[in-house]
């Protein structure tokens, strides 16, 4: 065997199973008796973990991998690890791309490495492997410099290997294309279902013959026509990889006319002195139009180079370069006050904006928060920490502050940071924290331990939670089996179910007190399965961000009622068939915090931008206690119906564990960075999940407060974690959703072109995950990760999908979306076709909640809107 593999040696499972590579590590561990180590993605995608996993823990000594997979480790960390004297690696066999330099390569391996180091040729056309080539140990051992190119070398056993020119003649000497084959190497290609014996296939690589061996030139995509002159950029790569300062390096060919170099280095670079070192080897025509400096180089899930993600890096790269570069810290408030006015597409007028500005009051949102923050890093040319959390919480002046300590950190300030204009959270009134009402009084007893309501509590994202009602429920697993703490999957929870709503006789009168549908509000021709139809809708004062809570009682269920805030810092309860304002209590500050319900049913409680988390009683508005935190909370408590405590997170950094009747905080955790989205907490294992700006997912014990594990996601989580019986998914801004064990392995991850505001959804089984994205798609995926279905919507999906049953056909399950530009959507869950769509005369932030045939959302109109879905046979 060409690598005399025994049961003693270890292989590492390198290639994912989509990935032919993976049939071949497989079946030779197989084969021979040795061992196969599997390692999870959480630990792949930590260069230094894979590192200490792979040759300190389990001594793998046979790695096949794509030489980008192996740039990953980084030049130090593979001439000192996988490439040291001492390591267990015995065979190294690299493929899949264009093989390193023999100069790269001599610079990877650490002084008396005795590694076997081949170079394996192939295409999945002929199963994989099809030639291969070991570097002799004379030519890695030389300190002579060798510009030679390594040879492809021979084939093996039953492939034959042809080179042809452009009339496909055999090449014995000179340049062509790769054509592999074999009597016994076919393989059926799409939809062939005969392969004649010895067909030779086109692999669209390039190669030159020279005295009988093959040295590979590139691929055929890979060959440009640039100044007139043929270049081949893997040629601008191989030069570059050799220069000392440049760990790993790409090339494109963006838009077939520029030429872009992407490089990775732990030094700090300059530009000029790498296109000086670049002039020295390449011809005029091979120099690079750009060089854009990364911190690592995207890959596919094959381990090649990702191209695609690449002419992404450089988009955004070009749309955040200023016009005009930073010229000291003079020219910073100045270029501040510029970008913040372009962004909130503020008039460009000589006027200043006034110190005090907060960014989100300004028109300010999460999207256009980050894109603040690159356009300031792209300015200032260096990494901003913390700057995200500062741009969502503090003035314009405080952002600025933070700008110059990280740019000039030896200077003193030319503004205090005691100016800013951020709120003083210890100056809230006496009678806010007193728990004293500014309205009404209650004639709810407080000690609410013995007394209960029985009700079923809805929240956004399917979050269907009953309480104190074994009576009321009907069977079991008709609707998504998730609540805001994702309790109703637990089936050692006897008094907490998924439940199938039971139908309700709606009011006969009609609502006479509510405001009169505008024609500006209408149904969307082309949908013709179901209709959308505005039954009642509550004026408000100003948006509404936050999404809906229905409470349904089971002493009355045509009494459910809908609680919502507003940016007006209004908090109602409305009637939800009559649209009747039952009570109305206005807090500190505007809301963007969703409500939730405590486990006796009496409370509901709602986060503040002023700090605060208000607890109300739900049949009054009237304030039963006010906990003061130290900023914004945005965050949405959870409610832990086996112990009854509220858990909510601030933009404080900190997490909350409360309990309501005591009046107390049980708990408090530092998180290491904003909490803006809602904790979600699991009862197998009992796990509290919380997630930060700083791209930190955390699992905290609910009842202490200690933190279990952490994972940083690299990026900040706006998504609210979702967890399942054996899942916790997320959405990060880098646009991809992620999901982890509930023991903090990462399991998969799947990726969209867009953002991911939009928090994750699961269906009746938990079997599928729905949830949005800013690329303007709704997306379906199973619980592998692999994609289902997805559906274009017509502008940004940041709001999260509510999955229910279909009130008029009982076997069929819908999905409600919206995007932001004021569009709900009713899509068929299973394959996510359209069934009715409806437009809103605002933009929509808020989520969906359904209950029967009845849909609730808030809009930027200053409106609550409810919704009857009308049409559809019953079965």
């Amino acid at each position: 065997m060409l690598f005399e593999i025994t049961q003693e040696d270890v292989l590492f499972l390198a290639s994912p199973l989509t990935f032919d590579p993976s049939v071949v590590e497989i079946f030779v561990a197989l084969s021979s008796g040795a061992s196969l180590l599997v390692v999870p993605t959480s630990v792949r995608v930590l260069p230094s973990k894979l590192a200490a996993v792979l040759f300190s823990h389990h001594r793998v000594t046979v790695l096949q991998a794509t030489p980008t997979l192996l740039k990953r480790f980084g030049s130090h960390l593979i001439k000192s690890t996988v490439l040291s004297a001492s390591t267990s690696l015995r065979v190294l066999a690299l493929g899949g791309e264009a093989f390193p330099s023999l100069t790269v390569l001599k610079n990877w391996r650490g002084e008396g490495n005795k590694t076997q180091i081949f170079n394996i040729y192939g295409i999945t056309e002929v199963s994989s492997w099809a030639t291969f080539y070991r570097i002799p140990q004379e030519i890695l051992n030389s300190t002579l410099k060798c510009e030679l190119p390594v040879q492809l070398g021979f084939p093996l056993l039953g492939t034959v290997v042809e080179v042809r020119d452009t009339n496909g003649f055999t090449v014995q000497e000179g340049n062509g294309q790769v054509f592999l084959g074999g009597r016994n190497r076919v393989c059926f290609l799409d939809d062939e279902m005969t392969v004649p014996l010895g067909t030779m296939r086109a692999t669209g690589d390039f190669v030159t013959v020279k005295d009988g061996e093959m040295f590979f030139l590139g691929r055929k995509d890979s060959q440009i026509k640039r100044h007139g002159k043929r270049l081949n950029i893997e040629l601008v790569q191989q030069v570059a990889e050799e220069l000392q300062q440049v760990e790993s390096c790409a090339v494109t060919w963006y838009n077939q006319e520029k030429l872009i170099l992407f490089i990775v280095s732990q030094e700090d670079l300059v530009k000029d002195y790498i296109f000086k070192e670049l002039q020295k080897h390449l011809p005029s025509h091979a120099i690079p139009d750009e060089l854009v400096l990364i911190d690592a180089l995207p890959f596919t899930s094959h381990g090649k180079i990702d191209v695609l993600e690449l002419n992404k890096i450089y988009l955004n790269y070009m749309n955040l370069k200023s016009d005009c570069k930073l010229n000291g810290k003079e020219q910073l408030w100045e270029k501040l006050q510029h970008l913040w006015k372009s962004i909130l597409s503020l008039p460009e007028d000589p006027l200043t904006i006034p110190e005090e500005s907060l960014f989100l009051p300004s028109g300010g949102d999460s999207l256009k928060s980050i894109r603040l923050l690159n356009e300031v890093e792209s300015l200032v040319g260096v990494s901003v920490p913390g700057l995200l959390e500062i741009i969502l919480s503090s003035s314009i002046l405080e952002i600025y502050n933070h700008i110059l300590q990280t740019v000039f950190p030896d200077e003193d300030l030319p503004f205090s940071k005691s100016y800013g204009i951020k709120r003083k959270f210890s100056d809230i009134s006496q009678e806010e924290t007193s728990g004293k009402s500014l309205h009404q009084k209650s004639v709810m007893p407080l000690n609410c331990d013995n007394v209960t309501s029985a009700f079923i509590a809805l929240n956004r994202g399917s979050q269907i939670l009953s309480l104190n009602a074994t009576g009321f429920l009907t069977k079991p697993g008709h609707c998504p089996s998730a609540c805001s703490s994702d309790l109703i999957s637990q089936n050692n929870i006897q008094n907490v179910k998924s439940v199938n709503p039971p139908p309700i006789t709606e009011k006969s009168e009609k609502p006479s007190c509510v405001a009169k549908v505008s024609e500006e509000e209408k149904p969307v021709l082309g949908a013709e399965k179901l209709e959308l139809r505005v039954r009642w809708r509550s004026d408000t004062g100003k948006c509404v961000d936050a999404s809906p809570l229905v409470i349904v009682p089971a002493i009355d269920k045509s009494s459910a009622t809908v609680y919502i805030g507003s940016h007006s810092h209004r908090m109602k309860a409305v009637d939800l068939y009559s649209g009747k304002v039952k009570w109305e209590q206005i807090l500190g500050d505007r809301i963007e915090s969703s409500a939730c319900v405590s486990n006796c049913g009496n409370f509901i409680v709602v986060g503040c931008y002023n700090g605060l988390v208000y607890v109300l009683r739900s049949n009054s508005g009237e304030k039963h206690w006010v906990f003061a935190t130290q900023d914004a909370v945005k965050s949405s408590a959870t409610m832990d119906p086996t112990t009854g405590l509220l858990y909510i997170g601030s933009h404080d950094q900190h997490a909350y564990g409360l309990d309501i009747y005591k009046k107390i905080c049980v708990w408090k955790l530092k998180c290491g960075g904003t909490v803006f989205s809602s904790p979600c907490l699991s009862l197998t294992p009992h796990h509290l999940y919380f997630a930060t700006l700083g791209g930190l997912l955390l699992a905290v014990n609910p009842a202490t407060g200690d933190q279990v594990w952490k994972h940083f996601c690299g990026k900040p989580l706006f998504s609210s974690p979702r967890c399942c019986l054996q899942y916790i998914c997320i959405g990060c801004v880098d646009g991809n959703l992620l999901c982890f064990t509930h023991f903090g392995d990462q399991v998969w991850q799947f990726s969209t072109n867009g953002p991911i505001f939009s928090s994750p959804c699961t269906s009746v089984a938990e079997q599928e995950i729905f949830f949005g994205s800013h690329d303007c798609f709704v997306y379906c995926c199973n619980m592998k990760g692999h994609l289902q279905w997805k559906f274009e919507a017509t502008s940004r999906v940041y709001a999260t999908p509510f999955a229910f049953q279909n009130h008029n056909c009982s076997d069929e399950t819908l999905l409600a979306a919206a995007s932001t530009d004021g569009k709900l959507w009713i899509l068929e869950s299973k394959s996510g076709q359209l069934q009715s769509v409806y437009e809103l005369p605002g933009e929509v932030f808020s989520s969906p909640v359904v209950w029967e045939s009845v849909l609730i959302i808030g809009c930027r109109n200053n409106y609550v809107y409810c919704l009857d879905l009308l049409g559809g046979n019953k079965k």
